[in-house]
């Protein structure tokens, strides 16, 4: 089951809702994603992307997940 960039911003949007978020992808599998956000400010990067995995709701999760690769930046505004 294939998944589009829109749908990752939406599930992102629902745990970072003032976030800037970029997601670029059209192949349905392979993405990348850029998110801003305040609520990052003092957390490093790993704990950063844990947070937005977290909020991608197991669409990762192993060979049967519906997102295959995401490549995720992640910061607090400047």
């Amino acid at each position: 089951m294939a998944i589009t960039a829109t749908e990752i911003e939406s599930l992102i949007r629902e745990s970072f809702p003032d976030a800037l978020i970029n997601v670029q992808g059209d192949d349905g599998q392979h993405f990348a994603a850029e998110v801003i956000d305040e609520s990052f400010r003092g957390k490093n990067r790993v704990q950063q992307q844990r947070a937005v995995y977290a909020a991608l709701k197991g669409k990762m999760d192993g060979p049967n997940g519906a997102l295959h690769a995401l490549a995720l930046t992640t910061k607090a505004p400047a």
